[in-house]
């Protein structure tokens, strides 16, 4: 018999998940996981930790860049050395993220509007353009010209984050029960770990890992 989640095991690990996007995800969930094998329950548990606390419990599909002139400053100082252009940016989201993430990642310059159009979407953000174009090709979506597809359908947000999860192996290290590298690689370091580890052991309580 394949490995499913059942509506309530998803509430118990995600407990400040909204009803509706329980009800958003869980079949698009026990669709899209057997496709990339998170077919076992250890594998299901790391996973749905790392997106429940990537998304904000589900809750946010994309960035949200609306930062104050002093967050800009504190967060992206690099990109706004003073705090004239920190405030002509505050609270515009478009504009922060075409600053932020222009001439990386594949993308254009400030004014070529890239930052914003392929700014973080997804459960495992998807971010710039050359990951756009990977993940499109993966699972042959043309993502490039159209990256709004990412958070289009619960089936789609849930194959890109699972085409993230695969293009970095992480299968077997959830195999070895190993959040420590599973957040390293998502995350570059170890932001959150306290609350992936809260998600972690939720999962194996509801999913009846030992």
């Amino acid at each position: 018999m394949a490995f499913s989640i059942t509506h309530d095991q998803l509430v118990g690990i995600v407990p400040n998940a909204k009803a509706e996007d329980i009800e958003k995800y869980i079949e698009a969930l026990n669709e899209v996981l057997p496709q990339f094998e998170v077919n076992t329950p250890l594998r299901a548990a790391h996973f749905i930790a790392q997106i429940a606390h990537e998304s904000g419990s589900f809750r946010y599909e994309s960035e949200n860049l609306n930062y104050s002139d002093k967050a800009l400053q504190a967060i992206f100082g690099k990109y706004f050395p003073t705090e004239e252009e920190a405030q002509a940016y505050a609270r515009k989201p478009e504009k922060i993220a075409n600053r932020v993430y222009a001439n990386r990642m594949g993308n254009g310059n400030e004014a070529s509007g890239d930052g914003w159009k392929y700014r973080g979407r997804g459960l495992i953000q998807l971010t710039g353009k050359d990951n756009y174009h990977r993940c499109g090709d993966a699972l042959a979506i043309d993502l490039v010209n159209d990256p709004e597809l990412v958070v289009a359908d619960p089936s789609l947000t849930v194959k890109t984050a699972c085409y993230y999860w695969d293009s970095r192996k992480l299968n077997q290290y959830a195999d070895q029960d190993d959040l420590l590298i599973i957040t390293k690689r998502i995350n570059g370091g170890t932001h959150g770990l306290d609350d992936r580890a809260a998600f972690l052991n939720r999962a194996k309580q509801f999913l009846n890992i030992a």
